[in-house]
């Protein structure tokens, strides 16, 4: 007789067999460029920690001094009474560093897809979806019953096909990641926007790898190309380039009063905690003072991929600082993450089913606490594994 739990047992296996079985390691440090994981010293390659604003000393002072004056938690959902001062503020500051009438914040950037998308959209409308967005983003389309379009990977015609095949329907949301977490890609935001306004559609856009990376200060993709007022939904998280931890919807008033008065996370879920927003307003906060931390990850970035396609690897076609150094099958990937971890590099390698098949990778996320020396160790760590395993 089989055990309740054997098709568990057998997909483990199966995983393991398959060289996609996923060795989690523990960090035992703050995050910054180093960290100590699992007892070892070693330069950290694969956070999304942008600015390295994890671990920065402003947005622990400002996180210890809401404690003092708030406490450790809100102890409610925030429609009940968990809404405090600094949720208030926090969202304030989002909305004017955004140049959006109001914007909400969440306890994730999950969350703000699961909140949005399923309470816009019906069971007699359409979305539109390209094809490599998000799993965020493909759960919250999910989570409706609403009718889904997947256009091809960047392709605005593509998407005018559908818009066009699928006109009659009243209402229409187009959404897309702003920058695609696995290539660094961009979202052709621009002629999604022209389609959108053509045929009467609603643009969403998660600009989770966006915000803290593009336009100015780190506005985002939207101010990067030049689309406010045209855009209608951004969505967002705190916790990459803003070090903490949440997620942030910003638009109309009407569209943040909807989500407010309707949004389950929003409704049926605890607030976010008073140190983490603290350090988000303390992030926002020095952005909107200075974009010194956004031209040095530009400026390592640029370093970092130029070398490494010296060294003949393959970093694909991203166009923002998320490197994807391309190695093919899973082993590979997994093969030159442990050499790596045995040369003091924490990489980590991404396979299906994040990726596609025989698209596996280590995924390089570049910060601006690397220093010029940090990225040389990296270079001359890759250059060494690459050439033992015939990478190079």
């Amino acid at each position: 007789m089989m055990g309740k739990y054997t098709f568990i047992e057998q997909t483990l296996e199966d995983l393991r067999k398959q060289g996609l079985y996923n060795t989690i390691r523990t960090i035992e440090s703050s995050v910054g460029a180093w960290v100590i994981v699992e007892g070892k010293r070693v330069l950290n390659m694969c956070s999304n920690n942008y600015l390295g604003f994890a671990n920065d000393k402003r947005l622990c002072t400002a996180a210890k001094d809401a404690i003092d004056r708030y406490g450790v938690g809100p102890g409610a959902v925030r429609s009940i009474a968990g809404t405090m001062s600094l949720h208030i503020e926090l969202e304030k500051k989002l909305a004017a560093f955004k140049g959006t009438e109001a914007a909400l914040s969440v306890q994730s950037g999950l969350n703000t897809n699961l909140a949005t998308i399923p309470l816009l959209m019906g069971k007699e409308d359409i979305i539109f979806t390209d094809e490599l967005n998000h799993a965020s983003i493909i759960d919250g389309c999910r989570l409706t019953k609403a009718k889904r379009a997947i256009f091809p990977h960047r392709d605005v015609d593509g998407l005018r096909a559908l818009l066009k095949e699928n006109q009659d329907i009243a209402k229409k949301l187009i959404v897309t990641d702003g920058v695609f977490s696995m290539d660094g890609d961009l979202a052709p935001l621009p002629g999604i926007v022209e389609a959108a306004e053509q045929y009467g559609a609603i643009v969403m856009v998660d600009d989770a790898h966006g915000e803290g990376v593009l336009g100015s200060h780190g506005r985002g993709i939207v101010d990067h190309y030049g689309l406010h007022g045209r855009v209608d939904i951004e969505a967002g998280t705190m916790s990459k380039a803003f070090g903490v931890v949440g997620g942030y919807v910003a638009g109309s008033s009407e569209l943040v009063e909807y989500l407010r008065q309707r949004a389950r996370p929003f409704l049926f879920s605890s607030a976010a905690t008073p140190p983490d927003v603290a350090a988000c307003i303390a992030a926002v906060d020095i952005l909107q003072e200075t974009d010194a931390p956004v031209k040095k990850l530009w400026e390592n970035a640029e370093y970092f991929k130029s070398e490494m396609n010296n060294l003949g690897f393959d970093t694909g076609h991203s166009e923002t600082p998320i490197t994807p150094v391309m190695l093919g099958e899973a082993k590979t990937a997994w093969d030159f993450s442990k050499r790596l971890f045995d040369e003091e590099i924490f990489a980590t390698a991404i396979a299906f089913p994040t990726v596609p098949k025989g698209k596996a990778r280590i995924r390089v996320m570049l910060s601006a606490a690397h220093s010029k020396d940090d990225l040389d160790f990296a270079l001359g760590k890759f250059a060494k594994v690459g050439r033992e395993l015939g990478v190079i």
